[in-house]
């Protein structure tokens, strides 16, 4: 519900406790890879089981965005969010107490429910809708920041505490941390900043139009990309680093930096993206406000490729892993606010949650087989490289997606605006 006109500066309550609440739960989303061995290990699972079970988690994530970003609409922000964080805690508490593959296959669903619900679908429609479109663009790079944020220190951390405690207690300490973020959400109140103004359409009409529109076609398929690279990488890169990567010197540059194992550099380079990316997706935001949203997602995912294939063609080392990471990182996150804001542009801010949502279902299809493909063709072939190659193509393919994509607004959006 929409009742008054909030503050036309671009900082704001909303935009601050969504964006604190989008750091911590990436931040635990962004350490899942850093179990994949201890766990493996522990359990003598192959490598597919694990993976199935994070798979298993971003499709989840995928199906219940545009379900959460409904609830948001029609019952509420805050209801919408917490709903998620329970979901989130109640996941992890019980995956904790996981013991066969189909347990935590079957627990990593919650999870990623619970993602959904405290993630970009649900924010990012909050944070649009209590930001003039002049700041939209730029807020929701600020938002989508903060995710990245949390990504510098979720995996380090994990990677810390899993010297010293069980997976399991780290797994229980991570649900106590989602619930603390939820006294974030009382803030997540989301007047119109343009003002209340309701569309003349109902939210079924205006998705009967989405869902003909070639445009909205393209971007729902050119997503699939994004999430494909995203959750391979999580998922997978920090065990590929630290079985693919040569030994690190230990009298070198890295090793004064604290980096003196591969399993340690595996989790620094999850956060080095993380660290990368609250640069790229604020220039991203920024950018958004003054350029063509499609033509800077093709751009985007024209360097992403080119990144991916050098580094795969090279040999992997300490100092080439550090250096995709950077600047994987400075494109990992960029996407979001453009394709979330070229959604909001083209079709209105009303039930942009909802249709930005079934828009990520996309990309967490991407991750889905992104993580269960690493999994698979790990244990068939015993390297993921097939699996990063597929990635490139896919990747390419959504650069040239983006391409025929109209950024003329609907008529319904305008007529609304």
């Amino acid at each position: 519900m929409r009742h008054a006109t909030a503050s036309p500066s671009l900082l704001s309550p909303v935009l601050i406790a969504g964006s604190l609440i989008l750091m911590i739960g990436f931040s635990i989303r962004a350490s899942f890879g850093v179990f994949q061995i201890p766990i493996a290990n522990e359990f003598g699972w192959a490598r597919a089981e694990f993976s199935l079970a994070i798979a298993l988690q971003n499709l989840a994530w995928g199906f219940g965005q545009p379900i959460f970003g409904t609830i948001s609409e029609r019952l509420g922000n805050r209801a919408a969010v917490l709903l998620g964080g329970a979901l989130y805690a109640l996941g992890l508490v019980l995956s904790a107490f996981a013991i066969t593959p189909g347990q935590h296959q079957l627990l990593e669903i919650i999870v990623g429910f619970g993602v959904a619900g405290t993630g970009f679908g649900v924010i990012l429609g909050v944070v649009g809708r209590a930001t003039p479109e002049k700041h939209r663009s730029m807020a929701m790079g600020i938002a989508t920041a903060a995710g990245s944020a949390g990504q510098v220190f979720g995996a380090p951390v994990a990677e810390i505490m899993l010297g010293y405690l069980a997976w399991q207690s780290v797994f229980l300490i991570f649900a106590g941390v989602i619930l603390l973020a939820m006294f974030a959400v009382p803030l997540l109140n989301a007047p119109d900043a343009e003002g209340p103004s309701e569309p003349a359409e109902p939210l079924g009409r205006v998705l009967s139009r989405a869902l003909k529109d070639p445009s909205y076609i393209l971007i729902f398929v050119g997503f699939f990309s994004c999430g494909y690279q995203l959750a391979f990488i999580t998922a997978h890169f920090p065990a590929m680093v630290t079985e693919m990567c040569g030994a690190i010197a230990p009298n070198g540059m890295l090793a004064a930096l604290g980096i003196t194992t591969t399993s340690v550099l595996g989790a620094v380079s999850i956060s080095v993206i993380g660290l990368a990316n609250i640069a790229g997706t604020i220039t991203a935001g920024w950018l958004g406000a003054r350029y063509s949203r499609k033509n800077l997602l093709a751009g985007i995912y024209v360097l992403r490729t080119l990144a991916a294939a050098a580094f795969i063609l090279m040999p992997i080392t300490p100092v080439t892993v550090l250096l995709f990471s950077v600047v994987m990182g400075a494109l990992w996150l960029a996407t979001v606010p453009l394709t979330a804001g070229l959604v909001a542009h083209i079709w209105g801010m009303r039930y942009m949650a909802t249709l930005y949502g079934i828009v990520f279902l996309s990309h967490q299809i991407g991750g889905f087989m992104g993580v269960w493909l690493g999994g698979k063709m790990y244990d068939l072939t015993g390297d993921y490289t097939l699996v990063w190659w597929i990635g490139i193509g896919v990747g390419a393919f959504s650069a040239i997606v983006h391409l025929p994509v109209r950024e003329n607004r609907a008529p319904a959006a305008v007529a609304a605006a």
